[in-house]
C-alpha cells in the first residue's frame, strides 16, 4: 500500500531514494511525470498502464484535455530503480518540481508525488487550514 510521508535528499547525482516501504509495489521501474501544484507523480509500470488507458479516453476536441493529455504524457519518463531503491530524476522533471535538495515523497494509494521539502510545507500548511471547509464539502456531496 502506498501510504505516508517520507523525507529524502537528492545525492550529487540527482538520484531519490525510494522509501524500502514501496519498492515491492512499484516494481523495477517507475514512470515520473509532472503532476498537478509543480510535484512529480510516480507510477508503478501497471499503474501507469491503468492511466494510459483512461488519458486515451479523454476527448481530444476539448482543449483541456488535449492540454492535460499533453503534459502528462510528453513529461512522463520511464526510470529504473538501482539495487538500492534510487531513481534518476530527469533534469527537466526536477526543474519543473523545482525539487532542490531536500524532497518529500508522499504515498497516495495508487502513486507516490515528490515534492521539494518547502513546497510541501507550504502547501500542506495552506491545506490543513483549509481542511474542514473541504470535508464540510465532500458530506454534502456524500463522501
Amino acid at each position: 500500500m502506498l501510504i505516508g510521508e517520507y523525507r529524502h535528499t537528492i545525492d550529487t547525482k540527482k538520484r531519490i531514494a525510494i522509501p524500502s516501504k514501496f519498492r515491492k509495489e512499484l516494481g523495477k521501474k517507475v514512470i515520473i511525470t509532472k503532476g498537478l501544484e509543480n510535484c512529480l507523480f510516480v507510477y508503478s509500470e501497471k499503474k501507469w498502464k491503468e492511466v494510459m488507458r483512461k488519458l486515451e479516453k479523454m476527448p481530444t476536441v476539448q482543449s483541456g484535455a488535449r492540454s492535460f493529455v499533453r503534459i502528462m504524457l510528453a513529461g512522463a519518463m520511464e526510470v529504473e530503480l538501482d539495487r538500492l531503491g534510487r531513481v534518476l530524476i530527469p533534469d527537466y522533471l526536477k526543474e519543473y518540481a523545482n525539487l532542490k535538495k531536500n524532497v518529500v515523497i508522499c504515498g497516495l494509494s495508487n502513486k507516490l508525488e515528490i515534492w521539494d521539502s518547502d513546497q510541501w510545507n507550504r502547501y500542506k500548511k495552506k491545506v490543513e487550514k483549509e481542511i474542514a471547509e473541504v470535508s464540510e464539502k465532500l458530506g454534502e456531496l456524500g463522501i
